[in-house]
């Protein structure tokens, strides 16, 4: 009898104890974390006309944007698809940045 007793006591613990431990992130839910990666980038939805700022270049790419800096990069993609392509060679190209400008993120915070 006394075995019985304190089976179920033990048993009704332990069921309180895992309900306290489901029901807590229902009480107190973790934040939600975006980008935690840490790549603060924007990539512009489609290709533009890329023109470096001493007129060297012009041609067709990707704009992309550092959050952190401001930065604003132009990857060349040599063509209107969204992603680097060049005919003549059979391996993938890599396409090198090349800064366009910056904006002046710090400056929105006045």
């Amino acid at each position: 009898m006394q075995t019985d007793r304190y089976t179920r006591i033990v048993l009704t613990a332990i069921a309180l104890l895992l309900a306290a431990i489901a029901c807590r992130p229902l009480l107190n839910p973790a934040p939600a974390l975006a980008n935690v990666s840490g790549n603060d980038i924007f990539i512009e939805p489609g290709v533009h006309s890329l023109r470096s700022p001493d007129g060297s270049k012009q041609l067709l790419g990707k704009v992309v944007i550092d959050l952190r800096t401001g930065n604003v990069w132009g990857f060349p993609t040599l063509a209107t698809a969204p992603y680097p392509i060049e005919v003549t060679r059979s391996e993938p190209p890599t396409s090198t940045p090349f800064l366009l400008g910056r904006f002046d993120l710090d400056a929105m915070q006045k």
